[in-house]
């Protein structure tokens, strides 16, 4: 069950790794990647993890250009979340792996169109806009934000949420 990160994401037992990840919303869609398992599709936000030396705007930047061909400029904090693993529906996999996310609230550039990045995630299948009215119907994770849909938006306050799912 669940899907076998890359190497990179599979620190030792004593590291924690950063991320920055993106929240775009757009006429009450939620800008998603999609990723598939042996259980079927499932949809996380785009964004991915901090290198050595660069800052979480740069690593959004990164990351975003390598995942949906769109180099994302991050906004507000929208949310801090960790991510203990072995607490969560990839528990198997992620037995050893933490990251603390730092979320940004951002929007695409004007014209600009999300697609397939040149260097997609290996569990990638694609970009998705997921109705927001509907998120609660599709697997998607951090999946506590389904219970901050509210008026074709998300709200999510407080802004550190520990380690949810």
């Amino acid at each position: 069950m669940g899907f076998t990160p890359d190497p990179s994401m599979r620190p030792v037992p004593s590291s924690v790794r950063t991320a920055a990840r993106a929240v775009v919303v757009r006429d009450g869609r939620l800008l998603a990647i999609a990723m598939r398992d042996r259980e079927g599709e499932f949809f996380i936000l785009p964004g991915g993890g901090q290198r050595h030396g660069e800052t979480l705007a740069e690593t959004l930047r990164r990351e975003t250009k390598e995942e949906i061909g769109v180099g994302l400029e991050p906004g507000p904090v929208l949310y801090v979340r960790e991510y203990i693993g072995k607490n969560h529906d990839f528990a198997r996999e992620h037995l050893h792996f933490h990251q603390v996310e730092v979320v940004f609230r951002c929007q695409l550039p004007a014209g600009a169109e999300p697609g397939a990045g040149a260097a997609h995630d290996r569990r990638q299948v694609g970009v998705a806009w997921l109705e927001l009215a509907k998120l609660g119907e599709c697997r998607f994770f951090p999946a506590f934000l389904k219970k901050c849909v509210r008026g074709g938006d998300l709200a999510v306050d407080p802004i550190y949420w520990g380690d949810l799912n």
